[in-house]
């Protein structure tokens, strides 16, 4: 297991997208997950609690209820994942509005354990309506998300957090996030993905305005997408040609959920084929 320097690793990334090179990042619920994205030469692995759910064959919006403590996962996949990454940097989903976690604490252990950065998730920033509003009233908020990226890049790990709006994109650029993931929503597809969604002009056109927000503060931020209809290649390629923010893509289910669903079931469809 490699460990990676935070201005080393944004030197390369930033070295990326002068060249006109897209980033591209990808969540791991195994250590096969990881083993196989890291062979592909992907620039940036994440683990969080979805990733065991969704690779369980449950949908990725589990991670956002209380099947399982977030931030206890995440340590448990460390061990299955954090071994098997010889070079590429691995990041921490952090469930940043955990009430039980000494944050500081929880942050330098992440760091001693080998992980090079932290991400915001599970996230109140994809939830809405009046049950978003009871939590941000009850001290459940996403200024604890950006509170914990702030302690985070303190501490010189590198910050890739999900915003929703442009004015969150605005609030962690202030906090010092190295990255900005512009989140779409649940990816579309398969058999656990959302079936409603964004159309990509609209995503590109929500990267752009939460791109340009967070730039107005800081103009070396980085932009990756995430999520919603952006979920196949062709998607992502569509983005980065109609999108004058976006450096890279950052894909959850679309990396390994997706990829598997299809590999599986067509080999095994060889198989039932065999005659005698």
């Amino acid at each position: 297991m490699a460990r990676h320097d935070r201005q080393t690793l944004m030197q390369k990334f930033h070295d990326m997208v002068a060249r006109g090179e897209p980033i591209i990042g990808g969540g791991a619920g195994t250590g096969i997950s990881a083993k196989c994205e890291e062979a592909a030469g992907i620039d940036l692995i994440v683990i969080y609690n979805s990733g065991r759910y969704r690779m369980a064959g449950r949908a990725s919006s589990a991670g956002l209820l209380a099947y399982g403590n977030a931030n206890e996962i995440v340590l448990e996949m460390a061990g299955e994942v954090l071994p098997v990454c010889k070079r590429t940097p691995v990041l921490a989903g952090v469930n940043g509005t955990d009430p039980f976690v000494v944050m500081p604490v929880f942050l330098k252990k992440l760091k001693e354990l080998g992980f090079a950065g932290v991400q915001n998730f599970p996230t109140v920033g994809i939830i809405d309506g009046t049950f978003r509003q009871s939590l941000e009233e009850t001290g459940i908020n996403f200024s604890s998300e950006v509170d914990m990226i702030r302690q985070a890049h303190e501490l010189d790990l590198l910050t890739t957090p999900y915003v929703f709006s442009a004015d969150e994109a605005v609030e962690m650029a202030k906090a010092g996030a190295d990255f900005i993931v512009p989140h779409m929503g649940v990816t579309v597809g398969g058999s656990i993905g959302a079936t409603s969604s964004k159309t990509l002009d609209e995503s590109v056109r929500l990267i752009d305005e939460w791109g340009e927000a967070a730039r107005r503060v800081r103009k070396d931020i980085i932009v990756i997408a995430h999520g919603g209809p952006i979920s196949m290649p062709e998607d992502v390629e569509y983005v980065l040609k109609h999108s004058e923010h976006c450096n890279g893509f950052y894909g959850a289910s679309s990396m390994e959920r997706l990829p598997v669903e299809v590999a599986i079931t067509e080999h095994v469809r060889r198989y039932k084929a065999l005659s005698r």
